[in-house]
């Protein structure tokens, strides 16, 4: 229960309609909320401080690709393995520890007798430790956020995360150019530094979820973790909704050879490769705002699988070859379709016990991290040989044909489930 709640008021029904000032209103989230935007926003800088250091450092294309592919596997090895650690000790001294950590290491990455395969080890880890980051800030927000408040502060995270990643991007290039790749990391440290500064002061100390006194090996954690959440028609259901994601993420990919498809000579290839790459998140943004605020919360379950379907259908039209307006336009329809993913992420919330979602959380994060890696790995080298706009259109359909499946299990799973509750509820 929230602190400062009126004696003798009932809690929010899980039925019930939050508002995002009802939310913000609430202490802990603020310091989550602006813990992971400061963090978040110090990241984009880095990568692009990163990439620049490593190409003044080699001049090499391929190296300066191979350190940002660094960033994407610890958190698909790192999640099943070390997101069990937030199950079993205080979250909040997770978080801390791994912010803490971070600043040390992204500071010594800022030095500049740093040797080239000194960077590469500490990018890793710095990348490994957002494992446990990552899956103790998501357990946390629901013991912060009961019923319907949870889904619209996931909303208010998922819209800020994208305008800080746009808005990180966008001025990364600007402030490296002032201040010099070196500075820029050191400016990430601190932003580490002023994350745990922030959960200190505004997440108050819970203690661990695990209170049974054992201490499984990292192993049997994982092994427990994804029995659990595999285990489950209804738990895995929401899982490969969760992962549907690799489908429409896909274009983003490919936006350089597909913008160099769009260019028509009014406007440069990098600023359509900017705009398409900016569609989705927007539309992301506007869904999210609009499913929340607008949409109940059952009706939210009931729309799920059609707004799935959505995500991908629009990237269908790109197999016409449209002009770069209409382009734009579908893949803003895409974004507002991703929207579903609030629903899918509270309903696995209310199927996953509380002392064991950070394990569940590093599964699903690691898989999301995967199959994006994939989808995009696998789109680029279908574009060489179909070309981008047919790719991007097959992963449209091949994706609404795998929604409208999940869609069908998941409406399955909800009716075998009214089917044992009904019982339970008949009167005597």
């Amino acid at each position: 229960m929230q602190a400062g709640r009126p004696p003798g008021r009932h809690r929010r029904a899980e039925t019930d309609q939050a508002t995002y000032g009802e939310v913000i209103a609430i202490r802990e989230f603020r310091a989550l909320w602006y813990g992971q935007g400061l963090s978040l926003l110090g990241d984009q800088l880095a990568q692009v401080a990163l990439a620049v250091l490593v190409y003044s450092r080699t001049g090499s294309p391929l190296a300066t690709a191979a350190v940002y592919a660094l960033t994407y596997l610890p958190s698909i090895v790192g999640g099943p393995l070390l997101a069990g650690l937030a199950d079993r000790f205080a979250r909040r001294g997770v978080m801390m520890t791994c912010d803490v950590v971070r600043a040390v290491l992204v500071g010594v990455m800022a030095l500049p007798v740093m040797p080239f395969w000194a960077l590469c080890v500490l990018v890793f880890f710095v990348v490994l430790l957002s494992a446990p980051f990552s899956a103790a800030r998501a357990a946390l927000l629901p013991e912060v956020l009961e019923g319907d408040r949870y889904v619209v502060g996931s909303a208010l995270q998922n819209m800020t995360n994208q305008a800080v990643q746009m808005l990180g991007f966008a001025a990364g290039g600007a402030m490296i150019a002032t201040l010099g790749p070196y500075r820029a990391l050191a400016l990430d440290a601190a932003t580490f530094l002023a994350s745990a500064l922030i959960l200190v002061s505004g997440v108050r100390p819970r203690p661990a979820a695990r209170q049974d006194g054992a201490k499984p090996s990292m192993w049997a954690m994982t092994r427990a973790g994804a029995r659990l959440v595999f285990g489950s028609r209804r738990l895995r259901t929401l899982v490969l909704f969760a992962w549907l994601c690799g489908f429409y993420i896909l274009p983003e990919g490919i936006a350089v050879p597909y913008a160099a498809e769009l260019a028509t000579g009014s406007l440069p290839v990098p600023m359509i490769t900017g705009l398409l790459m900016a569609a989705m998140p927007t539309g992301t943004v506007v869904g999210a705002f609009l499913f929340s605020r607008f949409v109940t919360p059952a009706r939210r379950l009931r729309l799920m699988g059609w707004m799935a379907m959505l995500s991908c259908a629009p990237l269908a039209v790109t197999a016409l070859r449209p002009p770069l307006a209409v382009v734009l336009a579908a893949w803003v329809l895409s974004g507002i379709g991703g929207a579903y993913q609030l629903a899918a992420n509270a309903a696995f919330v209310q199927n996953v016990p509380p002392e064991r979602r950070g394990q569940a959380f590093g599964l699903v994060q690691s898989g999301l991290m995967a199959v994006q890696g994939i989808g995009i790995l696998v789109g680029g080298f279908a574009a060489e040989r179909l070309g981008p706009e047919l790719v991007v259109a097959l992963s449209g359909i091949t994706g609404v044909i795998a929604a409208a499946v999940l869609a069908l299990l998941w409406t399955e799973s909800r009716d075998d489930r009214d089917a044992q509750e009904l019982p339970a509820q008949a009167p005597a």
